[in-house]
């Protein structure tokens, strides 16, 4: 499969999903892409880093959290923080993710657009999984906050996979899990890391600007960017897949 890239000014790309004609299966990423936590994510971080002098105390930059944490695998910021205490690390992380469950029930918000999207989604009985790094306590609590627990048909976890992102494994083990084929699927992702994955396990990526600089994920090649699922971009695309689609779009 061909993947694109190119400028998401570029109008001409929201086309570039066409090749996947007829679209059978969806997958999310959930951290950002399904919910805005990805600033939830980074409140936390500010509080516990400090307590372990990371910094020296000082609070970290909104950069420096994209440019190390956002998107990436718990072991991942585990050998970055303790090198060489695993346990400690382990545990560090496990604190954090308790304290973003709390401040998510508090404050999670979906992703503008997503609910329409859903129900798009689930009109034309497309397939579909969430796909993810986080830990799984944290991926069923954002997808039940989101209302979306009845609507996946798998949830799958990356530290249950042989690789998490940035490797393909995650996706393709969505496919596996769905009978899905990738010449048939999109996906889409919020950070560097979860695009990279998507475009390694061969199938398009629509990226979000929810958290991450364009530049960064431009960087990882997806389809094209979308601010959110209310983007007339996105449902350009999407209505051309539904011209191309055996019976106009609907497979129930």
């Amino acid at each position: 499969m061909t993947m694109l890239s190119g400028s998401q000014n570029d109008d001409d790309r929201k086309g570039t999903l066409s090749q996947i004609a007829p679209l059978k299966t969806i997958l999310f990423d959930i951290d950002g892409t399904l919910c805005d936590s990805d600033p939830i994510h980074f409140i936390a971080f500010l509080e516990v880093l400090p307590k372990i002098g990371f910094n020296n105390g000082e609070p970290i930059t909104r950069q420096f959290y994209v440019d190390n944490f956002s998107g990436k695998h718990n072991s991942d910021v585990v050998k970055m923080l303790f090198p060489n205490d695993h346990e400690a690390g382990t545990k560090f992380m496990e604190d954090k993710e308790v304290l973003v469950r709390k401040l998510c029930v508090e404050h999670l918000k979906e992703v503008k657009g997503l609910t329409k999207f859903c129900e798009w989604i689930k009109a034309r009985g497309y397939k579909r999984a969430a796909v993810t790094n986080a830990e799984r306590e944290s991926a069923e609590l954002f997808i039940e906050i989101a209302g979306l627990t009845d609507f996946f048909q798998a949830v799958i976890i990356g530290n249950e996979c042989e690789r998490p992102k940035p490797f393909p494994d995650p996706y393709l083990k969505a496919l596996e899990v769905l009978g899905a084929s990738a010449d048939n699927t999109i996906i889409f992702e919020d950070s560097f890391t979860g695009i990279q994955a998507g475009v390694e396990a061969g199938m398009p990526v629509i990226g979000l600007l929810t958290g991450n600089p364009e530049e960064v994920l431009m960087e990882a090649k997806p389809a094209f960017l979308i601010r959110d699922y209310e983007d007339p971009k996105l449902w350009s695309a999407l209505e051309e897949l539904d011209r191309l689609a055996p019976g106009g779009g609907s497979t129930e």
